[in-house]
């Protein structure tokens, strides 16, 4: 069964300060925060196709 995803939402915050981002400590930190996003965002998914599956 295909799924559609008809809305996606992509919330970021920006700190100009924070330098290039090129030092390890901020790869670990960004690779991180990825992390979480891909976990809410598949989380979000599978909330809409329960939802959906009981209909």
């Amino acid at each position: 069964m295909p799924i559609e995803i008809r809305e996606l939402v992509i919330k970021a915050v920006v700190d100009p300060h924070s330098g290039d981002g090129t030092d390890a400590g901020s790869s670990r930190q960004s690779q991180k925060s990825e992390d979480k996003i891909i976990e809410k965002s598949v989380e979000q998914m599978l909330n809409i196709l329960e939802k959906k599956r009981e209909r």
